[in-house]
């Protein structure tokens, strides 16, 4: 049985990620922050397992992954999706709004992807997806930083995938479109 780990997966594209996978019979933990009702319903209605964690605090990663392979004894995927956009004018972006993407966006799959590579390396198997963005590749107006976030994501993405693939270890990044 494949365990999978997604993050920020009590709404959007998460959700459904975790839906899906779990009705082809993957076991799936649902990472979630905020949205605990939205959760609690994704438990009750396809017995999804859940886990609390603010994914941009180390100590809250290293406990979840910890959590994941004492119940599941591994971790085969990651999908590192938690992500949050903001609509601002580059002028008016503060050093906050500009922190707060980026260690939502980026930095988080960062610190996911290194606790549980560990497990992964250990294992010599293992996929990361990180969910990216068009506007990773072709950049937003009015979206600055979180364009400046998933490009940075999309370059871990490939160096990641360089280093970890010597641990037959997959790394991707899906970029979804709105067209």
């Amino acid at each position: 049985m494949e365990v999978v780990l997604i993050t920020g997966a009590s709404r959007g594209i998460g959700r459904c990620t975790a839906i899906n996978l779990n009705k082809k019979g993957y076991t799936v933990i649902a990472n979630y922050n905020k949205s605990e009702e939205e959760a609690k319903q994704l438990k009750e209605d396809y017995n999804i397992d859940i886990y609390k964690a603010d994914i941009t605090k180390r100590n809250e990663i290293v406990d979840m992954v910890q959590y994941c392979i004492n119940k599941y004894g591994k971790i085969d995927v990651l999908i590192n999706n938690a992500g949050i956009s903001q609509i601002k004018l580059f002028t008016e972006i503060t050093d906050e709004d500009w922190r707060n993407i980026l260690d939502t966006n980026l930095t988080s799959s960062f610190m996911v992807s290194q606790e549980v590579a560990k497990n992964m390396i250990k294992n010599q198997k293992g996929c990361i997806i990180n969910i990216s963005s068009m506007w990773g590749e072709v950049g937003a107006s009015c979206e600055t930083h979180y364009s400046a976030s998933k490009a940075g994501l999309n370059g871990l993405t490939k160096a990641m995938a360089k280093e970890l693939g010597l641990s037959n270890i997959r790394v991707n990044a899906i970029a979804p479109r709105c067209d």
